[in-house]
């Protein structure tokens, strides 16, 4: 699946990258960021996950051909 990231996100990750492996749902997935950079732990715990434009929860079940965009919070008008 195609991952995008936001904001204060690219500072650790590239903007868009590919996860390949058994992630099942958005959960699974924040894992698996933690797991290729831990330093961006405190900026996942804030964040949103939407898939196909829509914002997502945490057991929203994923396919590979998804593309999940992480968007941090925000503020501005």
């Amino acid at each position: 699946m195609k991952v995008q990231v936001f904001a204060a996100l690219k500072d650790y990750f590239e903007k868009e990258f590919e996860v390949a492996g058994n992630v099942q749902d958005v959960e699974a997935l924040k894992q698996h960021l933690l797991e290729l950079n831990g330093a961006a732990g405190n900026m996942l715990k804030i964040c949103r996950f939407a898939v196909g434009d829509e914002f997502v929860d945490q057991s929203f079940q994923l396919k590979e051909t998804d593309t999940v965009c992480v968007i941090p919070p925000s503020s501005g008008g």
